[in-house]
């Protein structure tokens, strides 16, 4: 399926090296601003290529609306966007021709559908997050005619964990740490992992600021399972955890609930959510993301008609993909959220008459 949400439904297309990719968004309300700058901005956040710790392609990632937007607003019908690949080098990838490529999906695609672009691994690729984030970009812009807002920084990178969270820095950093007493190991350990043609995982972790109570539709759209189905949709993700996480599993209730005073909860354990609906609390992911699989090191692997070989792969590729991925993440938290607010406004029926009177 290349598409996700409800009442905000989005469909993005495209392929790593082909001409371009992009995303169809539908639901959006009419009338809201679009602020084509903030969605670029977006957007060059997680282009590749803007430091040592990311892949060398450099994509300007210039987004191009084609639809739903009028004197700057939208119009109520689907809004088209485009971004142009303008720095691809498929040569890189023609000795994988008939390579399946270890912790790729390359084996997995071409045993389902029987064809497969190694081009970058076409579909299955990384760069077609980009197409999310300009999804992204505009439910954030819903969002704030609400005040709620979508926060990430990087927590773990090779297993060195942030003690301190702080999103306003993250925004400056190289590396959107959220420690600035880690960052440097951090960093280092990414640069360790380059010089060795090696790759390390890390830890996103999505704060979302502001969400109202209610959200979430029970029993089989539950916010946390939707939080995590979007989270694991995304390329190299692992685990996602709501809240405490894993860690609630080894606590007592006494430790785990999360006491009421009238003026709201004592803590967070929960990471805003019981029962799959928002509790007014901040809702708070961390995502698991993997090593980057694509590293030059030279790896055990079959080819598409079935023999064994040892090669070595080519090409630009992330030391630590959980970087630019921590800002996809934020973008579908983002479209999450505003499909749920959406949904949400017909829950009660005094809300309907209220609306109708």
């Amino acid at each position: 399926m290349n598409s996700f949400g409800m009442k905000l439904r989005f469909s993005t297309f495209g392929e790593s090296h082909g001409k371009a990719l992009g995303c169809l968004l539908d639901g959006v309300p009419a009338g809201l601003e679009i602020d084509e700058d903030y969605i670029q901005s977006e957007l060059d956040r997680r282009k590749p290529g803007k430091s040592e710790f990311e892949t060398a392609r450099k994509e300007a990632d210039k987004v191009e609306i084609l639809s739903g937007v009028f004197e700057g607003k939208s119009t109520g019908t689907p809004i088209a966007m485009v971004i142009y690949n303008t720095n691809q080098k498929s040569k890189d990838y023609t000795n994988i021709k008939d390579v399946f490529r270890p912790g790729h999906a390359d084996f997995t695609y071409f045993h389902k559908y029987g064809i497969r672009d190694y081009r970058g691994g076409g579909r299955s690729s990384a760069r077609e997050t980009a197409a999310r984030v300009a999804a992204g970009a505009i439910a954030k812009l819903m969002l704030q005619k609400l005040d709620i807002s979508v926060v990430s920084g990087i927590s773990e990178v090779a297993g060195i964990k942030s003690e301190v969270f702080d999103y306003e820095r993250a925004k400056s950093s190289i590396i959107y740490a959220l420690d600035k007493e880690k960052e440097e190991a951090q960093k280092e350990a990414i640069l360790n992992a380059k010089s060795a043609h090696d790759s390390v995982g890390g830890v996103a972790r999505v704060v979302v600021k502001g969400a109202p109570i209610g959200l979430g539709q029970p029993l089989y759209y539950k916010l946390d399972g939707v939080l995590a189905d979007a989270m694991m949709g995304l390329n190299a993700v692992k685990a996602v955890e709501i809240g405490d996480g894993v860690l609630s599993s080894r606590e007592y209730g006494s430790e785990n609930n999360d006491t009421i005073r009238l003026d709201g909860f004592e803590s967070n354990h929960a990471g805003g959510i019981l029962g799959g609906i928002s509790n007014g609390e901040d809702i708070v992911l961390n995502v698991y993301f993997k090593p980057t699989p694509s590293i030059f090191k030279e790896q055990h692997t079959i080819t598409t008609e079935n023999e064994e070989v040892d090669f070595a792969l080519k090409g630009r590729h992330d030391p630590c993909v959980a970087i630019r991925g921590s800002v996809v993440c934020e973008s579908m938290a983002a479209l999450v959220i505003a499909d749920m607010l959406l949904l949400n406004m017909g829950s009660r029926m005094d809300g309907v008459v209220r609306y109708y009177s």
